[in-house]
C-alpha cells in the first residue's frame, strides 16, 4: 500500500535523509533554534538549507510558510517547543507530532492530523495553526515534496509515553 522506503523518493535509507522530512524537521529545528536563542545563525541555517534543496526560489516560499508555521504553533502550542540538535537522527515529542501534522495534511490522514494538532495546540487556537499548518503543507506538496504517511498509531504511541526532562 505505501511505498517501500527504499521506493520513496531519496532511496539513501535514513527517513530523515529523506527531502521531505528533512525541509519539515531540519527547518522546524532551525526555525525554532532561532526563536529560542535570539540568533539569525539558525534562521540563516534554514534558508542555506532549503535553498539548497528547493533552489533559491522555491526555498524561500516554502520557508516563508515554514516561519509562519512556527510561529504561529509557538504563540499557541500547549507547552514550549522542544528539539533535539540539527542532524540528529532521534527526534522529539514535538518534532514527532509536527512530523505527524505536516504528513497527516498532505496524505488526507485527517485523524492523525487532528491528533497531532489536539497534542499541540491550545483549543482555542487550534484553527490559526491547522491553517498555518495546512499552508505550509500544500506549499510542500506543490514544490514534489510529499512526506510519508505516519500511522495514527505511532502517534497515538508517541502521546501516551511520559515526558522526559531531558533528551540524549
Amino acid at each position: 500500500m505505501y511505498p517501500r522506503l527504499s521506493e520513496a523518493g531519496n532511496g539513501a535509507g535514513c527517513y530523515f535523509d529523506r527531502t521531505p522530512e528533512k525541509l519539515v524537521l531540519e527547518g522546524y529545528r532551525r526555525w525554532t533554534a532561532g526563536f529560542e536563542t535570539g540568533s539569525v545563525v539558525a534562521w540563516e541555517m534554514a534558508f542555506g538549507l532549503y535553498s539548497e534543496l528547493l533552489g533559491t526560489r522555491n526555498g524561500n516560499r516554502a520557508l516563508s510558510e515554514l516561519s509562519f508555521f512556527i510561529r504561529t504553533l509557538r504563540h499557541c502550542a500547549l507547552c514550549p517547543l522542544k528539539t533535539f540538535p540539527f542532524g540528529s537522527h532521534h527526534v522529539c515529542r514535538e518534532e514527532c507530532l509536527t512530523l505527524g501534522l505536516i504528513a497527516g495534511l498532505q496524505n488526507c490522514d485527517v485523524d492523525t492530523a487532528r491528533t497531532c494538532l489536539n497534542a499541540m495546540a491550545c483549543p482555542s487556537a487550534h484553527e490559526e495553526v491547522e491553517n498555518a499548518a495546512i499552508v505550509f503543507a500544500e506549499t510542500l506538496v506543490e514544490l514534489d515534496q510529499v512526506l510519508l504517511p505516519i500511522p495514527k498509531s505511532v502517534i497515538d504511541d508517541i502521546i501516551t509515553r511520559p515526558f522526559r526532562a531531558k533528551y540524549h
